[in-house]
């Protein structure tokens, strides 16, 4: 088996819209991360089926110009946070 590539939001975190902050959040226990728009469009493609890299691939689609090191780093700071996982799919 290879090294886990797949990103999914942990099952205790939520991504949400708050009205009041006109933001994404990601909603964890006693937790509240703000996110600005490009990091919840990372996250809302994060379901467990996508690579890492298939994420990436769907931004560029979207943005003229995504960094994959920049994506990855994201996700790897969430995921020490334990507000992300990664799978094998």
């Amino acid at each position: 088996m290879g090294t886990p590539t797949r990103p999914r939001l942990a099952r205790h975190v939520r991504l949400r819209f708050d009205p009041a902050r006109d933001r994404h959040v990601l909603l964890g226990p006693e937790t509240v991360v703000v996110l600005n728009g490009t990091g919840a469009d990372v996250l809302d493609l994060c379901d467990g089926t996508r690579t890492t890299a298939e994420v990436v691939a769907e931004l560029r689609g979207r943005y003229r110009k995504v960094d994959g090191d920049d994506v990855t780093r994201f996700l790897a700071s969430l995921a020490a946070r334990r507000f992300v996982e990664f799978g094998d799919g």
